[in-house]
């Protein structure tokens, strides 16, 4: 079991948000669950590369070359392509780590971006050697964010999720409502957009009282860069509506 250690990470705009780095026991949970699901991929996609090979070997004196090209390829995206493809569409988790209850995210407290995801794992291939994770458990057990080599190459860390039972929108839905006037958010530069999303997307693993206090100090300096008072409007509700009236002004 995860000894629940935390990280604190004070953002450029000077706001400290909480989490819960994942351990080894979890990690280890999601990793389980991920190979038993490329396992079974793998399976069903060897079988039907074998169903298709009749059809291959029309391809004449190179069929060898193009059955082992055909397996490359699927061994690369079974083990590279799996867990970046997830990791993007699914905001820093994979099939194993949301059974785990963990997610990957970047050490500023941001979501991962493409880039994040592939270059993390690319280098999975150093963390496996020279067998079981060897090298990723001991960078894991040195670290002081529990990160493993491809955290470090990509600048991520992985913190537990939310507590069970709790509803988390993936995103923020900016097309819930029509959009908010009444607000100068060409006042507002992207940074703040930027930090406003990250805490309402992450604002359910945080502890009630850093939630408050979080979303608090982010609103304080919002008010200050438009100039507005607090006018008894919910803190969270605040932020949404600024955050969705900046991006229905196209201004960015």
């Amino acid at each position: 079991m995860d000894s629940l250690e935390k990280l604190t990470i004070e953002t450029p705009e000077q706001v400290r948000l909480e989490y819960s780095l994942a351990g080894l026991g979890s990690r280890f949970m999601a990793i389980a669950v991920d190979t038993l699901w490329q396992a079974l991929v793998s399976v069903i996609a060897i079988l039907g590369l074998a169903l298709a090979m009749p059809a291959m070997a029309t391809f004449g004196p190179n069929f060898g070359l193009w059955v082992a090209a055909a397996y490359v390829i699927l061994f690369f995206l079974l083990f590279w392509g799996y867990y970046s493809f997830f990791e993007v569409i699914w905001n820093g988790q994979t099939p194993g780590k949301r059974q785990a209850k963990i997610r990957v995210i970047k050490d500023n407290g941001r979501s991962i971006t493409v880039y994040d995801a592939l270059l993390r794992n690319l280098v999975r291939v150093v963390d496996l050697m020279p067998g079981m994770y060897a090298v990723g458990v001991c960078s894991i057990a040195l670290s002081r964010q529990n990160k493993r080599l491809g955290d470090y190459a990509a600048g991520t860390v992985v913190v537990h999720d939310a507590p069970a039972g709790e509803s988390v929108p993936a995103t923020l839905d900016l097309a819930s409502s029509a959009p908010v006037v009444g607000y100068q958010t060409s006042r507002m530069g992207i940074e703040e957009l930027e930090l406003i999303e990250a805490f309402l997307q992450r604002r359910y693993d945080l502890a009630p009282d850093v939630r408050a206090r979080t979303a608090k100090s982010i609103a304080d300096r919002v008010r200050a860069k438009l100039g507005v008072s607090d006018d008894g409007q919910p803190t969270e509700d605040f932020l949404a509506d600024i955050a969705r009236a900046k991006r229905s002004s196209g201004i960015l």
